[in-house]
């Protein structure tokens, strides 16, 4: 067992070497370990090309160009917002796909945004040295403030052209600023229809073999034309072949891989049981709300969807924490620190009180938790509008205050984006947002109890139904311009708006911060500061050429195309078109659209559809590219297996894999199935 746990904090470059394992920072790819086992040399060239090439969507996942004229290429599930904001009573573009045949055609996604990674500095001593002996709630106030000035630093020095973002990276490790280009007009080009993108559903969601047609095209834009973005990735024909060494840049989200054993315990005791009990009521809720009619199925389909992703991801998260091997591994590797750690009077001095910080924090996290998680993280109030009503709120009041003393969500540097999702317009259906505040108000006062302040403050003497139907009905703000005069206006104008949002939002902030400033100093600030330790600790003892947890910015991970043995056979790594058609069934998820019927007889019944590598992914690769050797574009990541769940918490090379549409049938289907030979042209013109 303990060859297929290999932990991170024990994680070395000969350890790599072996297993396809790690979430590389561009900086720090081990390109020798992977030329020894792949005899492929990935320089740095190779590497910054794939860098400029690799775009984040701020929706949490990641793209590539695929032209010289902004086109991207994405998940069609990384698209949904996109669509079902495009979509209306009269036009399902998730049910119908789209495809714009000229470039006039492509439609603006309200509120999205990508960016690219341009440049990067390491910060870390600039981090250490505005912290230093400072106690815990001070050290933590001080960082968020050099963090917050470094970042208006570069933003002045780019003057305005470039997007600056502090990185944490190994847990407080090293600090770092990303420059980011950021492009604000983004336009759909080209989505399949939801059957045939989301081809078999929850029921194949995480599982292989899979036909998953998951992708989709935006085109992103600056002053009004297709930006020009000379960095792309070439597409190969024929896909990638069984054996072949691929490589994924991304975004990955999060991993909680060099996390302590009491660190995953909460997650395993608190955060995810609470997760599962709300959401798997919230997806049933759902499920029967579709049924009241053809607007409020449309306004659910992708959602549910999602959900149903979620569920699955948790669940089996949590299987995986109450693994007593796999947690038995865990508590040898901190042993084992510990004990490197006690040897050394010196690392003893400076690191041995890492643990004792970081256990009492989850002390208090527990006790704290439920409060935070239901008036400061708003899951009393799981609503669009309430969301506007609280970024209104609280950022006009941020807004007043110096930079450096702004809540980090609120800095100069953060205004763009979030003032680019609260002035966009995106419908609102109210009778969704009835729903879901409904659920969430009860949830509150189920969890919470009758007799919470907090309970009393925001229901007071009504019942989770009817305040949800007055606060929905009578707000204003799924007007973007009201929204907009609002927050133009400043504190002045949200303290003379009758919005019944907007009020709520005001009355409870105080009682909302409060919970925030007590979970920053009790719980934030010792983790952090412990897990800094145990970082530095790990630095010392094992040296760095280790790679740190996800943390939604950009990797490179290694592997190659292989299946895996499941129950004693060996899965092939590809699946070929032909089986998609004996799969369906005429009934969803096995429903094929009306396109892919009728071309059938087109189509080329062995070409590749989804594959799978043993490349190291998780929630935020969503999209991202899978490249050859040689720089071009094989295929495009959209999931991974159902051993890769429990890829969070450790990595198996023997069955860990992700899964992805083979770039051979991405371009036979755009040119027998959409008739979008235009599109193909732009893809393939350098070839």
């Amino acid at each position: 067992m303990y060859k297929h746990l290999l932990s991170a904090a024990l994680l070395s470059v000969s350890l790599a070497a072996v297993a396809d394992e790690g979430m590389w920072t561009i900086d720090n790819f081990p390109a020798a370990a992977v030329e020894e086992k792949y005899d492929v040399r990935i320089d740095k060239r190779w590497l910054r090309s794939a860098q400029l090439a690799t775009t984040r969507l701020e929706n949490g996942c990641t793209g590539s160009f695929a032209s010289p004229d902004g086109l991207i290429l994405t998940n069609n599930h990384c698209t949904w917002g996109c669509i079902r904001n495009l979509s209306s009573e009269d036009r399902n573009l998730s049910d119908e796909g789209f495809l714009a045949a000229t470039r006039d055609e492509e439609l603006q996604c309200p509120g999205q945004q990508v960016s690219v990674l341009v440049e990067f500095d390491d910060v870390t001593k600039k981090i250490a040295k505005a912290t230093a002996k400072l106690a815990d709630a001070e050290a933590n106030a001080a960082r968020k403030a050099a963090l917050t000035e470094l970042e208006s630093a570069c933003e002045k020095t780019a003057g305005g052209k470039l997007h600056c973002e502090a990185v944490t990276l190994y847990n407080g490790g090293q600090y770092f600023i990303y420059k980011y280009k950021r492009y604000d007009d983004v336009r759909l080009v080209f989505a399949p229809e939801l059957d045939i993108a989301a081809f078999g559903g929850d029921p194949d969601n995480f599982n292989f073999p899979r036909w998953s047609f998951d992708m989709s095209f935006l085109r992103a834009y600056e002053n009004g034309r297709p930006a020009a973005t000379p960095n792309y990735l070439a597409w190969r024909n024929g896909g990638p072949e069984a054996g072949e060494p691929v490589f994924i840049t991304g975004h990955p989200g999060s991993t909680s891989r060099q996390l302590t054993l009491s660190q995953l315990r909460i997650l395993r005791d608190v955060v995810y049981p609470i997760w599962l009990l709300r959401y798997s009521e919230l997806r049933g809720r759902m499920l029967e709300w579709q049924k009241t009619s053809d607007e409020a199925a449309r306004t659910v389909q992708q959602r549910i969807l999602g959900f149903e992703n979620g569920i699955k991801v948790r669940r089996n998260q949590l299987k995986a924490l109450h693994n007593d091997e796999m947690l038995a591994q865990k508590a040898e590797d901190e042993r084992a620190l510990k004990a490197a750690i006690a040897e050394n009077p010196q690392y003893q001095a400076a690191y041995g009180e890492a643990w004792k910080l970081i256990d009492g924090s989850i002390e208090t996290e527990r006790n704290l938790f439920e409060e935070h998680l239901f008036i400061e993280n708003d899951a009393a109030l799981y609503s669009g509008l309430f969301d506007y009503a609280k970024t209104i709120v609280r950022g006009t009041a941020e807004r007043e205050k110096p930079n450096k003393d702004r809540l980090r969500a609120y800095t100069e540097a953060a205004l763009p984006q979030v003032e680019q999702g609260l002035l966009a317009a995106v419908p609102i259906n109210r009778e969704f947002e009835k729903l879901t505040l409904t659920f969430s108000l009860e949830k509150m006062r189920e969890w919470l109890g009758p007799d919470s302040q907090y309970v009393h403050k925001i229901l007071g003497n009504e019942s989770p139904h009817v305040l949800a139907a007055s606060l929905v009905e009578n707000s204003r703000l799924d007007d973007p311009g009201y929204r907009e005069a609002l927050w133009r206006g400043g504190v002045n104008a949200v303290a003379a708006s009758d919005d019944p949002m907007i009020k709520l939002a005001a009355r409870i902030d105080g009682d909302a911060r409060a919970l925030r400033k007590r979970y920053e100093d009790e719980v934030e600030a010792p983790r952090t500061r412990g897990e800094e330790m145990l970082a530095d600790a790990r630095f010392k003892i094992y040296g760095t050429e280790t790679y740190p947890d996800a943390t939604f910015t950009l990797r490179v991970t290694y592997g190659a195309v292989e299946g895996w043995q499941e129950r004693g056979e060996m899965v092939d790594p590809f699946t070929r078109s032909r089986r998609l058609f004996e799969r369906a069934t005429g009934e969803r998820p096995f429903r094929l659209p009306d396109s892919w019927r009728q071309a059938r007889e087109q189509l080329d019944a062995d070409t590749p559809f989804n594959f799978v590598a043993t490349t190291d992914i998780t929630g935020g690769n969503s999209g991202s590219p899978m490249i050859a050797a040689d720089g071009t574009l094989v295929g495009i990541a959209f999931d991974g297996n159902i051993h890769s769940i429990a890829g969070d918490y450790w990595f198996d090379p023997g069955t860990n894999r992700t899964v992805g549409v083979d770039s051979a049938i991405m371009l036979e289907a755009l040119r027998k199935v959409y008739s979008a030979g235009h599109l193909v042209e732009e893809l393939t013109v350098v070839n």
